[in-house]
């Protein structure tokens, strides 16, 4: 009897292929490429859920390795995402540099952004992260904290207007209280938005007033009098002086708005914080507050894969300085390629936390002492904080000021001996 064996068909692996997207708010040109850089497919989708469904049918459809795209966040990446894809960024920056390497005109052009993207991806990927994301709770505090902060420049911006005008309109106000934006001075400003109001007061009155208004610092009726007599009459009365005083209670009430609005988010951030499973990371941090933790929270996030080591994190949040070499000459520079978001939050809180750690202050006194200036010194201190920040967000582990200092004291016992380690030096600092 013949014998018959069996053949088993091994199934050939599917090409790989590299995708990239050139995104707007409008359309998104897709291209992707096979393993020799040659694009196998161009196309453009709407901005739209179909257009988003179609986009990834054709990646699917081509089995696409990995993606990239300029920007790790937005309805696209969440998209993609979802979807199981793995998707790699390229800053906008990198793309400007990177199309010198493509051709010397250098124009901007979405379809072939996105084949460089492709093309890039397929070439340099060891040298790209895959974008990892935050937990919902960490991208909802993230959203109140970044919103929060739009609100503090628009309330900035509105201060410097009013202020602006009330030199020219009503003299007398400015600087008759600390805080032109404060919560007396706008009620003052809403009771007497002009000179000719004003000067209905007298010190008697103005006792009585200030005393509504529950005023509780140590400055006296006489003074503030003394204070609106010195300053220059202002607007006299007419339509300019109308005009003036509208503007002044429509400025006034923009203040007092948003005052109210940065507290109820303030609200709304505090009840989040204190939901999320990493806050006891963060609300032992010195002199952290509430708003301070939720801002390094939100910032540095929760996905401990995009910082393997705390250097990671220094260089994304631009706290550790930049080396630039060449032949003989090599200087040491201020690191402006970084998530400025990140540190803005970082160097906030480091130099806040002078006010309540003595490691902090003397890190930060030793800093100006080598003739560091201010903000240089801040950076310094931040970047010293985030190896410590770093360690309790990775061991999820609230900060101990006790083993903290009881630490740094022993790397310093130990440096006397001289027998400290590189590890040791690095956390000594």
């Amino acid at each position: 009897m013949d014998q018959q064996q069996d053949q088993t068909t091994t199934e050939p692996a599917p090409p790989l292929r590299w995708a990239g997207i050139d995104w707007s708010w409008s359309e998104h040109a897709i291209c992707v490429v096979d393993e020799e850089g040659v694009a196998v497919e161009r196309t453009t989708v709407e901005h739209s859920g179909a257009g988003l469904t179609r986009m990834i049918t054709l990646l699917d459809r081509h089995r696409v390795a990995g993606i990239a795209i300029e920007r790790g966040d937005g309805p696209v990446v969440q998209a993609l995402l979802e979807a199981g894809l793995t998707v790699f960024v390229v800053a906008s920056r990198q793309v400007t540099a990177l199309r010198s390497r493509y051709g010397t005109a250098g124009n901007k052009d979405d379809r072939f952004d996105a084949y460089l993207l492709a093309d890039v991806l397929r070439t340099d990927r060891r040298r790209l992260t895959p974008v990892t994301t935050d937990s919902p709770a960490t991208e909802g505090l993230r959203m109140l904290v970044r919103a929060r902060r739009d609100l503090v420049a628009a309330r900035v911006a509105a201060h410097n207007q009013l202020h602006n005008h009330l030199k020219t309109a009503f003299p007398g106000a400015v600087g008759l209280f600390s805080q032109l934006d404060g919560k007396t001075s706008l009620a003052f400003l809403t009771r007497f938005p002009t000179p000719q109001k004003a000067r209905w007061l007298s010190e008697k009155r103005l006792a009585a007033w200030l005393q509504a208004a529950h005023y509780s610092n140590k400055r006296t009726p006489a003074q503030f009098m003394a204070h609106l007599r010195r300053a220059p009459a202002g607007l006299p009365d007419g339509p300019a002086a109308d005009a003036a005083a509208a503007v002044t209670a429509e400025l006034v009430a923009l203040l007092t708005n948003l005052r109210e609005r940065i507290t109820a988010l303030e609200n709304h951030i505090a009840i989040a914080l204190a939901a999320h499973v990493d806050a006891a990371v963060f609300t032992g941090l010195p002199h952290a507050g509430t708003v301070r933790a939720a801002t390094l929270l939100a910032e540095i996030g929760d996905a401990r894969g995009r910082y393997p080591t705390d250097d990671a994190l220094a260089a994304a949040a631009g706290v550790s300085p930049s080396t630039r070499a060449s032949g003989r000459s090599r200087s040491v520079v201020f690191r402006r390629g970084c998530n400025r978001r990140l540190r803005q939050a970082l160097v906030d809180f480091a130099d806040g936390s002078r006010a309540g750690s003595p490691w902090a202050q003397a890190v930060y006194a030793k800093a100006r002492a080598r003739g560091a200036g201010h903000a240089h010194a801040v950076r310094v201190l931040a970047r010293a904080w985030v190896r410590v920040i770093w360690r309790c967000w990775t061991d999820h582990t609230p900060y101990d000021p006790a083993r903290h200092l009881a630490l740094v004291r022993t790397i310093h016992s130990i440096t006397d001996t001289g027998e400290i380690t590189d590890t040791g030096r690095r956390m000594a600092s």
